[in-house]
């Protein structure tokens, strides 16, 4: 029997000494590949905290599975099963890293039979750090938080991203559905990260968040601690959140988030 407790330890000691080399390198010259288009972007950084992460947790436990951004991108299969699974983006908000932008994170889930038993978003740039673990509740820096119970639409400040990919009929979709909420939400705000724009709807700092054609490695830890914050993370048509379905809906109220499904207009990306 895996103990969770002692992996949630374990993890959070490696996330912390990866968050220094994001750290070290955020103010310096950074080579930078692209990988779907001209906007995805990777850097070595992103490569070294990837392989740092796997390297030290498969030594502790050989037997556990990963699902990485840069695994995936170099063309490893993503497959999800019912074994422990860590799900790893090692740096959300790669644009905003290389242009020294501090929004940016190191996002971690542990995924045993498909559910989210732990899930940590840590930006070492603001000292940022997001930890939950199923059924104990949702912290920033070790202090408790809840989301802000909002329920109406025209009074949420949401959370909401163009993405990195520039397929035309996504575009146009996005672009519709900003125009559409403008009049309908307090305001519109966008980090450059999905993982941290899920985690303000955890803190209660934005009501509501969604975006289409991320992945598993953007949200998995995201949808956790939203959830143990007291908010609801769905798919943004209004069904169950799906983590390989490249879509999500969190929000601080199932009022909100159902009232936010309603009037969006849909986009379904090919899934992880």
């Amino acid at each position: 029997m895996l103990n969770v407790d002692e992996c949630y330890v374990e993890v959070l000691r490696l996330v912390k000494q990866a968050g220094s080399i994001i750290r070290e390198k955020i103010n310096q010259r950074k080579d930078v590949l692209t990988k779907s288009c001209d906007v995805d972007l990777v850097t070595q950084w992103d490569q070294e905290v990837e392989r740092f992460l796997i390297d030290e947790i498969t030594t502790r436990y050989p037997e556990h599975e990963f699902i990485g951004e840069e695994s995936a991108a170099s063309g490893q299969k993503i497959t999800l099963t019912d074994a422990p699974t860590w799900v790893i983006d090692p740096i959300d908000g790669t644009m905003n890293f290389v242009h020294g932008l501090p929004h940016t994170c190191i996002s971690i889930a542990l995924l045993i039979n498909k559910t989210a038993e732990i899930g940590i978003v840590y930006n070492p740039i603001l000292e940022q750090l997001f930890t939950a673990r199923k059924g104990q509740g949702a912290f920033l820096n070790g202090a408790p938080i809840r989301v802000s119970g909002e329920k109406e639409l025209r009074k949420a400040l949401l959370m909401v991203e163009m993405g990195t990919s520039r397929d035309p009929e996504k575009m146009k979709i996005v672009l519709e559905n900003i125009t559409l909420l403008t009049s309908r939400v307090h305001g519109i705000r966008a980090l450059g990260s999905a993982a941290l724009n899920m985690c303000m709807v955890a803190l209660g700092g934005a009501d509501i968040s969604f975006e289409f054609g991320i992945h598993a490695w953007d949200i998995a830890a995201g949808d956790l601690i939203v959830r143990e914050a007291g908010g609801v993370s769905i798919d943004p048509a209004g069904g169950p959140f799906d983590v390989m379905s490249r879509r999500t809906l969190c929000a601080s109220s199932i009022e909100l988030a159902q009232q936010l499904s309603q009037v969006l207009i849909q986009y379904y990306p090919t899934r992880d």
